[in-house]
């Protein structure tokens, strides 16, 4: 397979999954209230609640009654509050035309201005960037132009670092896709499809570069045996200092991906 269309694969159209959505508010016992964006998935087996970047979400299985999910929330309630003040990240704003005056790149704040065009897209404009659309666009047209901007970005940087590796590797991913992840930064599933997390873009590229080398070691070993992390420190010996940068700037990359790009709670995989 060409390097090309490794990094440019023709778009696979995702399977629908019958989830449904809405939110909820949830009054708290100081007179403050949180947004719970409620779920019902067909996979899940009881109630849920979960807290992360992107605020609280409230899982109900199939046959849970809404009733019984908002009694869940009450009952936790003093929890979820706590939950949400720890993974609160108080001075990031959403996509707003005109008034986003900066996007995070590669470890920078880059410098942008808004323009009129034809349709929403995102440039390089000398040294910042320039993000153009139709008077008519939306929030989320908005989002999905910095997504397709973030993500060429992002192929851009795996395609000066790829072929450094490929030679030392059994074999390619099959493909490699990015998407916007919960906790991890990269997966290699066993057809070895490579998926990376959008928000590496956002950070600086040495780490970035490190999550693509853990994830092409996979190629070589599937576990993280001592084996595996020889193979990762001979590419990158710099690894765990990259690794304690996700530690202390993950969940902020992550947030400011969301805040910026994710079109409310969606995720785009």
């Amino acid at each position: 397979m060409s390097l090309l269309r490794l990094l440019f694969p023709r778009p696979v159209a995702p399977r629908p999954r019958n989830v449904q959505r809405d939110v909820v508010a949830l009054a708290l016992d100081d007179g403050d209230s949180i947004d719970v964006l409620r779920v019902r998935d067909p996979r899940a087996r009881r109630l849920r609640i979960s807290v992360d970047e992107r605020g609280a979400r409230l899982t109900l299985p199939p046959r849970a009654s809404l009733v019984s999910g908002e009694r869940f929330l009450h009952e936790h309630r003093a929890w979820l509050a706590d939950q949400v003040r720890a993974h609160a990240i108080g001075d990031l704003a959403p996509l707003a035309s005109g008034r986003t005056r900066q996007l995070p790149l590669r470890g920078e704040d880059v410098p942008l201005r808004w323009d009129s065009g034809r349709f929403a897209q995102v440039l390089r404009d000398g040294n910042g960037l320039v993000f153009r659309h139709p008077a008519s666009a939306g929030p989320a047209a908005l989002s999905r132009a910095l997504r397709d901007f973030y993500e060429s970005e992002s192929r851009a940087d795996i395609g000066r670092w790829m072929p450094r590796y490929l030679p030392t590797l059994p074999r390619a991913p099959s493909r490699v896709r990015f998407k916007m992840m919960s906790s991890q930064w990269g997966s290699l599933a066993p057809d070895d499809a490579l998926a990376l997390d959008l928000a590496l873009v956002l950070g600086r590229p040495s780490a970035f570069e490190y999550v693509l080398v853990h994830e092409l070691c996979h190629l070589v070993h599937a576990d993280h045996s001592p084996a595996f992390w020889h193979q990762v420190g001979a590419r990158c010996p710099r690894w765990r200092q990259e690794r304690d940068y996700f530690r202390s700037e993950g969940r902020r990359l992550k947030a400011q991906l969301r805040m910026l790009a994710g079109s409310g709670h969606a995720a785009r995989g």
